[in-house]
């Protein structure tokens, strides 16, 4: 499979509620479900009670130094 194919996802997670998310990796799948998967299985390490997926073309700079 080609990478051009593919979508590289920024993943942030928390601990606790009241935790900002951190940025914890990134996965690079071809859709959002396999992403999904590859994120649980590569960043289950810690009790994570919340992570989310963003798909880095979505990011937007807000300020530049």
């Amino acid at each position: 499979m080609s990478r051009a194919d593919e979508t590289v996802w920024e993943v942030f997670a928390r601990k606790a509620y009241e935790e900002p998310l951190h940025h914890v990796g990134t996965v690079t799948e071809q859709d959002e479900d396999l992403a999904i998967v590859s994120a649980r299985a590569i960043y289950d390490e810690q009790p994570w009670i919340e992570m989310i997926l963003v798909p880095r073309p979505a990011i937007r700079t807000v300020i530049t130094a």
